[in-house]
Order: C-alpha cells, then structure tokens, then sequence
C-alpha cells in the first residue's frame, strides 16, 4: 500500500480547505446522517455475508441482471479481489500516472508488469491526471488483452462520454469498477461496485471474503440508490470553475496547471518541491493539496489539486502566489 495518499487530513490539524482530495467536499448529507441515525441498531446485527439487495438494486438502476453486479467495500477492495483471483495470470500493463493500488495489488500477488500483459487496468477518468480516455482507446485495449479492468470511480465528475454497464458486459472481458463513495461523498463508508459479465462475477464471488461490508454501509448505498441525492449541484458550472482555477494557477510565475477533463488536475511548482509547497499552505493557510511526488512517472515537483468552491479557489491560488513570491 502507497504510504501517501490524498486526503491526509488526519495528520494535519486545523485545515480549513483541502484540496487533497478529488472528491467534491460541499455536499449536503444531512438526509443521509439523519436516515443512517434511525437505523443505527444495524450494528447490534451481522449484515448480509454478500450485498444482494443492493446489487439488486444498482442492477435495476443501470438496467443490467443482479448477476452483472458484486458490491465491494470501496472499489480499492475490488481491485485487490480482482488482483488475487487472476494471479495466474502473472503479467498486467498499467498507463502511467495513474492510482498506485493497481500495482500494488498485483506486486502482492507476484505479478510482473509488461507492455504484452495479459492484463491490463485503466482508471477512466484518470487519477491524477484528469484525462478521460475516448470509447474506441477502451475497445482495442479490449481486444488486445484478455482482461481489462476499466476504473470508472470518478465517471460523475466529468462531461466526457463514459462506457455504459451494457456495454462492458456485452464486451464480456471488462470488469468496470465504481465507487458509491465517490459518486454521493461520502468516502468514509467504503462502498463500491464491480460491473462485467455473469461468468465474471460469480468468478470473483467465489473469491468475495463474507461480511466484506458493513450492515451502516450497505444501508447507506439502499438510501443513496434510491434517492439518488445530486452531489455537484450543477457539474457544468463546477468544471468551468475548475478551468477558471487551472487558468488562474497557470498566471503565476513558477506554476504549470496542465489540462483536465474532470474537476482535478495536476500542476507542477518551480523550483521549489511539491512537498514544501504543502507543507507551508497547510501550516500557513491551512489548505492541503496533494503531493504528487510518489505518483510513479511524476516528480519531486508535482502536485494536484481538486476544485473547491469559488472563495476557496481563490484563496489557494494567492497562498501559492505568495508563496512563491512574497
């Protein structure tokens, strides 16, 4: 596991804006604690040993087969379940930058990374990157190995056309990973959601350790599928206001922000080193970004940031200002 990731809040105290994490912080999730409080006697009780009646109802939500779905807790449990059940297959090919756990998972079950892999895995859109990679780039991956794992964690975050459920079925060697964590913010419960054909599924749920989550956890995703809250009240404004934060970063001396098609991207600072940069706007100004140094393929210099409201994006953007300048 990366020692390193985003959201480190924990290790800081007083932060009052964090940017360290790409999920959207602003959402309102009083109905969500409220329902959560008057069901909290789920934790006198084991809680189903598989999810069924949620991935019942995601199945239905996406218009798929029950069969068609597992429900992990988080889409990091799925990558590591997906990772132990194919470990015979010994290679697997990952597009650099991306997130670390795809080779951590499959470093831990002795697999070697080859461009001819077996297996390949692609976070869609990428983390930390923001590209959002286009249908037909997925459909030759699809042909040219014989499985791909397609990262669909931050799909509600951009405009960019996504692949459907439907399709990675109908694809039959694509398992799709989500993250109901990511979708409704709330990456404190660690729910998630593998998607692929029926032979794919019942082939990791013979892999799938009972109780894998938790009886508060799939009670939250039964609320959030029903009632499907909208996270980002308006996306399309959000994205602009990211743009309008990436232009605003790229007006200062010494700072790249490089393009996105999502609400995070990542941004290098010279000369100083990313993790001078955090560690003096958390100390100064109480903001975290994320240190993007142990990304593999980046360096000491890079950093990424989430979008966050207008007033916050403005005050990160003259914190590093005069950071480097003042």
């Amino acid at each position: 596991m990366l020692d390193g990731h985003g959201d480190d809040i924990h290790s800081y105290s007083g932060i009052r804006m964090n940017f360290s994490s790409n999920i959207y912080a602003h959402a309102d999730l009083s109905a969500l604690e409220a329902h959560l409080c008057r069901h909290i006697d789920l934790i006198r009780s084991y809680p189903e040993p598989s999810a069924t009646a949620l991935e019942a109802m995601i199945a239905h939500a996406h218009g798929i087969e029950p069969g068609n779905v597992l429900v992990t807790s988080g889409a990091t449990d799925a990558i590591y379940l997906i990772a132990q059940m194919f470990r015979n297959r010994k290679t697997f090919r990952i597009f650099h930058p991306t997130f670390s756990e795809y080779a951590d998972a499959c470093r831990l079950y002795g697999y070697q990374e080859r461009p001819d892999a077996s297996i390949a895995w692609l976070c869609n859109p990428n983390n930390p990157t923001g590209e959002a990679f286009p249908l037909s780039f997925i459909e030759d991956l699809s042909a040219r190995h014989d499985l791909l794992v397609v990262d669909q964690s931050y799909e509600d975050y951009t405009l960019a056309p996504m692949l459907a459920p439907a399709e990675a079925i109908r694809m039959a060697n694509v398992l799709q990973l989500y993250s109901l964590t990511k979708r409704y913010g709330v990456p404190g419960l660690r729910l998630g959601y593998v998607v692929g054909s029926s032979r794919l599924i019942a082939m990791l749920r013979d892999h799938y350790r009972p109780w894998a989550v938790n009886a508060l956890a799939m009670e939250a995703g039964k609320w959030l599928v029903a009632n499907r809250p909208r996270l980002i009240p308006n996306l399309a404004a959000y994205l602009q206001e990211t743009q309008r934060l990436r232009h605003r970063l790229n007006a200062i001396e010494g700072i790249t922000a490089f393009d996105t098609q999502t609400n995070f991207f990542l941004c290098t600072i010279h000369p100083h080193t990313a993790a001078a940069l955090k560690d003096a706007l958390a100390r100064h100004h109480s903001i975290l970004i994320r240190d993007a140094s142990n990304f593999q393929g980046l360096t000491p210099h890079h950093f990424r940031i989430a979008a966050q409201s207008q007033e916050e994006n403005d005050a990160l953007v003259e914190a590093i200002d005069q950071y480097l300048h003042n």
